[in-house]
């Protein structure tokens, strides 16, 4: 009996994974299919695999190596579509591996700050709201910080998850200062022996000089109280910008050293593959994925649950 229910929330995440990346493995495993139902493996099919795989936004890189993969020993024979996404699936999942890593909240730093950054619109708010209800039902106890003191839209926001999950909010008025109220959130989040803080930042991003000394600021006042603080620094990126997300990985790296990626609206796009992209240049840890707007949406980054369903393999 008891395996039958640890296994029910593994097959309900895979099928909302899977159901998610639809847009992607579909646009994939359609064009894959006309190109292999047509002729015997060539040097020219090889190179249209590989301009599938580029615009399903893989990167140049990983699509080379995926098409070489399909072609190695396979030259002049007939290949299925379906021997062709198992391909993809192992070759993807190879560069996934190493940057699949669970965001370990350590007992030791109590409170432990995650410092939550990203352009606005990238559901940056949202995901600190997921992400405070999955803690507290691990057991954690949790306060928000609506650090993006610019709009009131993200400071109501926060209050409502926090009202959701159970957890205090510091907020101030639209406007005020991010780094003091950052500062009072850390106090109060060490007098109530809070186990997890979590901080919204501004995310202005065409404004790399201000937004840079306004983060600075913020891990500045923090390290007063904590000088190991922050324990770890999200990037919450939007999948459906597609290239654009490396060039933001780029920008908050070198503003604020990101620890850790969290990739939204994987459900909203064909190029979920720019996660792909993004391991293979960057190597920073992706933590969690979201493919839906309920809680139940986000969850920890698997290599080879995310891969078999870029590539449209059935479970």
């Amino acid at each position: 009996m008891s395996d039958t229910t640890s296994e029910a929330p593994k097959l309900s995440w895979w099928r909302r994974l899977s159901g998610g990346l639809k847009r992607t493995s579909t646009s994939l495993s359609t064009a894959v299919a006309d190109l292999v139902t047509k002729r015997k493996l060539d040097r020219a099919m090889v190179e249209e695999i590989e301009d599938v795989l580029l615009r399903a936004d893989l990167g140049t890189d990983v699509a080379a190596r995926i098409a070489d993969a399909v072609g190695a020993g396979r030259y002049d024979k007939a290949i299925s579509a379906d021997e062709v996404k198992r391909v993809v699936a192992t070759e993807v999942e190879k560069v996934l591996s190493p940057v699949a890593k669970p965001l370990v909240i350590a007992a030791t730093k109590a409170p432990f700050v995650i410092l939550v950054v990203g352009v606005n619109g990238s559901g940056k708010t949202t995901t600190i709201g997921k992400l405070a209800a999955r803690f507290s039902a691990e057991g954690h106890s949790v306060m928000l910080a609506a650090g993006d003191t610019f709009r009131a839209a993200a400071i109501e926001q926060l209050k409502v998850w926090g009202e959701r999950t159970g957890s205090p909010v510091i907020a101030g008025a639209q406007g005020s200062d991010s780094a003091s109220l950052a500062f009072n959130a850390l106090a109060s989040a060490k007098e109530q022996n809070r186990d997890v803080l979590l901080i919204d930042t501004a995310g202005r991003l065409q404004n790399k000089a201000e937004l840079m000394n306004e983060l600075e600021k913020v891990v500045r006042v923090i390290r007063k109280i904590d000088p190991s603080a922050p324990h770890a620094v999200l990037l919450v990126l939007d999948a459906t910008v597609g290239q654009n997300a490396l060039s933001q990985v780029e920008a908050f790296h070198r503003i604020a050293g990101v620890t850790g990626l969290v990739m939204t609206k994987l459900d909203g796009t064909a190029r979920g593959g720019i996660l792909v992209a993004l391991a293979e240049k960057h190597k920073l840890p992706v933590h969690f994925i979201g493919v839906g707007e309920s809680v139940e949406d986000l969850a920890p980054f698997t290599a080879r649950d995310f891969a078999e369903a870029v590539a449209g393999i059935d479970r």
